[in-house]
C-alpha cells in the first residue's frame, strides 16, 4: 500500500480561513513587514508569496527591500523604525542575510511581541518552557500536519533531523510538548539511519536532496520533509526538492508530505496565524492601558 500523500495546500486553506474569520475581532487590519536584504532569487521568491497571500487575506502588508551590500546597522534602524510603527503587528527578516550580519543580533533586535517569526529568544525561551509566545512558522506548520493526522501523540518516538534555530530546535521543544519521546540529530550524530528506522513521526530538516532513503523509515510512520533546494534540471531551470527520496519513502511511510505542496504552504499559512495572533495580543494591550489608567486615577 502506498503512503498517504499529505496536501498542503488543503490543509493551508483552512489555517487561512480561520484567519479571515478571526480579523472579525479586531479594530483594523493586521500589519505585516517584511526586511528583505540581497539578491538572492530564492528570498525573492519566498518573501513575494508571503506578502501576496497576506494581501490576499486583507493584511496590511508591505515589504523594506535592502540592497546586498547593506549593513548591519541599517538593517537594525529599519527594525528600530518598525518596532515603533503601531500599526505594524508583525516584523518578519527573510533569511538568509548577507555574509558580515549577525543573524543572532538582527533577530534579538525585533520586538518579541511583532516577531512573527517566533526566533527571538524570548519566543524561543517560552516555547521551550511550554508557556506560550509567538512559534516558528515551519515547525508550528508540520505540528498541525500531524495532528491532522495523529490527533494524540503520547508516547510516540518522534526523530527530528536537524539542529537549526529555525526548525530542528523549534520542532523538537514542539514535540516534547505533545509528551512524544523525541530524538534529535545533527551533523556530528553516528547511526542516524538506524536512529530513523526507529520513529513513529520522521521530520526531516536539513536541506541535502535524497538524504533520508526509503530504508531509513520504519513501516507507517509518519514522514515530514521540510528540506527544499533548488536544483538544476538537465533542460534548463529548476526544481525544488526535499531531502526524502520520495518515490522510495512512498512503498514505506504510511503518510509523507511532498516538496513542494506540503509544509512550504503550511509555513506560509501559519506566517499569517502569527500575525494575526500578534496582532490580537497587541490590540489587547492597547485595550488594557486606558482601563489601568482610569482605575490609578479613581484610586488617586
Amino acid at each position: 500500500m502506498l503512503a498517504e500523500i499529505v496536501d498542503g495546500r488543503a490543509l493551508a486553506r483552512k489555517v487561512v480561513e480561520d484567519v479571515r474569520a478571526g480579523m472579525a475581532s479586531l479594530d483594523r487590519a493586521p500589519g505585516l513587514a517584511v526586511i528583505l536584504a540581497g539578491d538572492d532569487p530564492a528570498s525573492h521568491v519566498y518573501v513575494n508569496g508571503k506578502v501576496k497571500r497576506a494581501r490576499e487575506i486583507g493584511f496590511n502588508a508591505e515589504v523594506i527591500l535592502l540592497p546586498a551590500d547593506t549593513t548591519e546597522d541599517r538593517v537594525l534602524a529599519e527594525i528600530a523604525a518598525l518596532n515603533a510603527r503601531d500599526e505594524i503587528d508583525g516584523i518578519l527578516v527573510q533569511l538568509p542575510l548577507p555574509d558580515g550580519i549577525n543573524t543572532l543580533r538582527v533577530m534579538a533586535a525585533v520586538d518579541p511581541a511583532k516577531d512573527v517569526d517566533g526566533l527571538h529568544a524570548l519566543n524561543a525561551g517560552r516555547l521551550s518552557q511550554g508557556s506560550g509566545g509567538l512559534i516558528p512558522c515551519t515547525p508550528l506548520g508540520c505540528m498541525k500536519i500531524i495532528r491532522s493526522l495523529v490527533p494524540d501523540l503520547t508516547g510516540s518516538h518522534a526523530v527530528v533531523i536537524g539542529s537549526s534555530n529555525i526548525v530542528g530546535k523549534p520542532m523538537a521543544a514542539l514535540l516534547l510538548d505533545a509528551r512524544a519521546t523525541v530524538t534529535q540529530t545533527h551533523i556530528h550524530t553516528r547511526d542516524t539511519q538506524f536512529i530513523c528506522r526507529g520513529a513513529d513521526i520522521l521530520v526531516s530538516a536539513v536541506g541535502k536532496p535524497g538524504l533520508v532513503r526509503g530504508d531509513w523509515i520504519k513501516p507507517r510512520a509518519i514522514v515530514l520533509d521540510v528540506g527544499t533546494t533548488r536544483v538544476a534540471k538537465p533542460e534548463g531551470g529548476h526544481r525544488i526538492v526535499g531531502d526524502v527520496a520520495f518515490e522510495e519513502a512512498l512503498h514505506v511511510a504510511g503518510a509523507i508530505t511532498p516538496v513542494p505542496g506540503g509544509v512550504g504552504p503550511m509555513t506560509i499559512a501559519c506566517l499569517m496565524e502569527n500575525t494575526l495572533t500578534a496582532a490580537r495580543a497587541r490590540a489587547e494591550a492597547r485595550r488594557s492601558v486606558p482601563r489601568s489608567v482610569a482605575e490609578k486615577a479613581w484610586l488617586a
